[in-house]
């Protein structure tokens, strides 16, 4: 099975950033290549990460990798990888990503590189943070992380072992699925939580901000992923418009049942109604 000998991560955000720092620590020797769009970005990774090579040139960055990761957001990967297969690509690449959405993806990035002498292979490690940016980036990331991939009729097992060990390399739990079943999962599991963060600030804020004087720690965790990148998110609840919705759906059916239990004063199903929600709950692991 082939070693990874080189690898280029496009765009050194928090997950590039964090991805190249793990590399750098896990698997040493590994020659590791960063992809920056501007000026500025390449200098940047130079400071934070030195004995990376980075570059604004994608031709140069992808020369002899034997693995590329595309870790910008979804909805601009497929430019990249366009970009990316009108290079001089090694016989053993596999490109992949990190992206929290798969069924669009994954069709379009393996139609891409289809034709060429590379590989696509979908790949969601399920860890990030409300902070982006390389400066917030961590070689501690990815410990213990859920990573799905998500392999279609084309992918061969060899690619798939080979990206399997290499996640396993920095630290990942790992899973398969098909890039439908990854989409309905993660829009229950992160996908509505994060709309549910969204709501719960909108809801709590908007009206009245001095009410965050009386705020304490529930507040702050459930509202933590409200955070995040906006931009980053409308195009995961975008790109998921379809499993997000559904999720929403049931999410407003739910908070339909809870208003009425509350309308009808009928403490006794509200007490079951909150026990039921503590079951599923426990059934978490702990951390």
């Amino acid at each position: 099975m082939s070693v990874e000998r080189s690898i280029a991560i496009f765009s050194p955000g928090l997950l590039g950033g964090s991805l190249a720092k793990t590399i750098q620590q896990r698997m040493p020797g590994v020659e590791v290549r960063v992809w920056a769009r501007r000026d500025e970005a390449v200098e940047e990774v130079r400071q934070v990460l030195p004995g990376v090579i980075a570059s604004k040139d994608i031709s140069a960055v992808m020369q002899g990798v034997s693995l590329a990761v595309l870790c910008m957001p979804i909805q601009h990967m497929p430019d990249i990888a366009r970009q990316m297969a009108l290079c001089e690509l090694a016989e053993d690449l596999i490109v992949t990503d990190v992206g929290s959405v798969k069924g669009g993806v994954v069709s379009e990035l393996e139609a891409i590189f289809l034709p060429t002498k590379a590989a696509f292979l979908g790949s969601h490690p399920m860890a990030g943070s409300q902070r982006t940016g390389l400066a917030n980036a961590r070689g501690d990331l990815f410990h213990q992380a859920a990573c799905i991939l998500t392999p279609t009729a084309h992918t061969r097992p060899e690619h798939l072992a080979r990206l399997r060990m290499f996640w396993v390399k920095l630290g990942c739990r790992m899973q398969e699925m098909t890039p439908q079943q990854h989409d309905h999962c993660v829009a229950r599991v992160s996908h509505l939580p994060h709309a549910m963060a969204v709501l719960t600030t909108l809801a709590a804020l908007s009206k009245d901000t001095r009410v965050l004087d009386s705020s304490a720690g529930g507040f702050r965790d459930t509202t933590r992923v409200a955070g995040g990148d906006p931009a980053m998110w409308a195009g995961i609840f975008m790109q998921n418009r379809a499993e997000v919705m559904a999720a929403l759906q049931d999410a407003s059916s739910v908070l339909r049942e809870f208003l009425e239990m509350l309308e009808s004063m009928d403490e006794e199903a509200l007490r079951r109604f909150l026990a039921q929600a503590k079951a599923l709950r426990d059934l978490l692991p702990a951390v």
